[in-house]
């Protein structure tokens, strides 16, 4: 019973915050998504949707400032919003018995982590590119939001790949990175900032409507987000592998238009020896061969074991934090 009652606050905030994250992740593996009726991440996607009429709405003579301001204002009200509740919801549940707490917070976290699914969708890509060239593209429409209809089927499997690698960081590394830095609110703003970036975050025309400024803060405040997890994702992918060239990883890393996708995307494809490319934009380790199925193999397995690192070292993270804050050492 001392496990419920007799904790001191250090311990029982640091059992419980672990308890959550073991929580998540057995939820991800068993029970996938929750339905998008109850799904944070769509309710998200929603009220963007539900806004970008109105941020988009920008008279002609003035296409920069109002634009900017709109959507910069959007993602702040949002954020905080999202911050308060999951503060809120955070803090209540924190006043519950320990592991009930652990349980109820994990059950709230788990919908800001998307490994599980993200694994069986590039595994479903590398199936049904077996099965045909139009099965694949088709089904890595779902993954990817560039045109697939006329992708070989290297390029596909490239392209798999490297929204496995990328989304590695994006659906797992960086929202247990926020969560060991600042509980619930921060895994659930930076799930919203990264949504909002998919959405919202293009740098010209997209849909007929234009993103140039109305999405600018968005995709800034994913950057910014996104920087420390997404070379975090790199470094265990290197170290996984047994260890890369650095210097070679952060030149390829910087040939992406994005500041941080390319790290992990350019750790994979060194770590497999194999050429990533979009087409006119960039090619990582040009002299790598083209990938093959095993390849694909290769890569989630490599993904499996980041996934599990990045948990091991986000509960000592929480250990170490929470003992920093109640104990100042």
């Amino acid at each position: 019973m001392s496990v419920f009652f007799d904790l001191s606050p250090s311990l029982a905030n640091s059992v419980s915050l672990c308890a959550a994250v073991a929580v998540a992740m057995l939820a991800d593996h068993f029970l996938g998504e929750p339905r998008a009726r109850w799904h944070p991440v769509v309710w998200m996607g929603k009220v963007l949707n539900t806004a970008a009429p109105w941020v988009l709405s920008t008279p002609s003579q003035n296409q920069v400032i109002r634009p900017f301001v709109l959507g910069a204002g959007v993602w702040i009200a949002c954020a905080a919003t999202i911050f308060a509740v999951s503060s809120l919801l955070q803090w209540l549940i924190m006043q519950w018995p320990t592991l009930l707490a652990g349980l109820a917070l994990g059950l709230l976290l788990k919908p800001l982590l998307a490994w599980a699914m993200l694994r069986d969708e590039v595994a479903a890509v590398e199936a049904a590119l077996t099965a045909s060239l139009p099965a694949g593209r088709a089904h890595l429409a779902r993954l990817v939001s560039r045109d697939t209809a006329l992708l070989s089927a290297e390029e596909v499997r490239e392209s798999a790949i490297e929204s496995l690698a990328e989304n590695l960081n994006d659906s797992v590394i960086a929202p247990l990175f926020w969560f060991a830095l600042l509980g619930l609110p921060g895994a659930a703003v930076y799930r919203f900032a990264n949504t909002a970036d998919a959405m919202w975050g293009y740098p010209g025309i997209r849909g007929g409507q234009n993103w140039q400024w109305a999405g600018k803060w968005t995709a800034r405040a994913d950057d910014v987000l996104s920087w420390v997890p997404a070379r975090i994702t790199a470094l265990l992918l290197a170290f996984g592998h047994g260890g890369l060239n650095l210097k070679m990883l952060c030149l390829e890393a910087r040939k992406t238009p994005s500041p941080n996708s390319g790290w992990p995307m350019a750790a994979m494809a060194l770590a497999l020896g194999i050429r990533l490319q979009k087409p006119g934009v960039y090619a990582l380790n040009p002299g790598g061969r083209s990938p093959n199925a095993l390849d694909t193999s290769l890569a989630l397995k490599k993904s499996s074991k980041v996934a599990v690192a990045g948990v091991l070292i986000t509960l000592i993270a929480i250990i170490l934090r929470i003992s920093v804050i109640f104990n100042g050492f």
